[in-house]
């Protein structure tokens, strides 16, 4: 049993990850085509400033995207806090 829960918390944690880093790259280069331009860079650095920058723009989906990765992430790091 213990095997099945390690490969899914890890399933969350590699998902979670993934999807993460996709949707915080696609903000900021989306970030980078509108004016200014110098919040794209910045968003590269400080991420939740490109989710912030992204309601502002009315972009509801890819930000509902990010925040999701975001709690998925969070959860399966718990997750291993806790049954580790």
């Amino acid at each position: 049993m213990r095997r099945v829960r390690d490969g899914i918390v890890t399933a969350a944690l590699v998902l979670g990850l993934a999807t993460l880093v996709t949707a915080h790259l696609a903000l900021a280069f989306r970030l980078l085509r509108r004016r200014p331009r110098w919040r794209g860079l910045v968003a590269l650095v400080v991420p939740p400033l490109a989710v912030i920058w992204a309601l502002r723009a009315g972009w509801k989906g890819i930000a509902a995207v990010w925040l999701g990765a975001v709690a998925v992430y969070v959860g399966a790091l718990i997750a291993v806090a806790v049954w580790s």
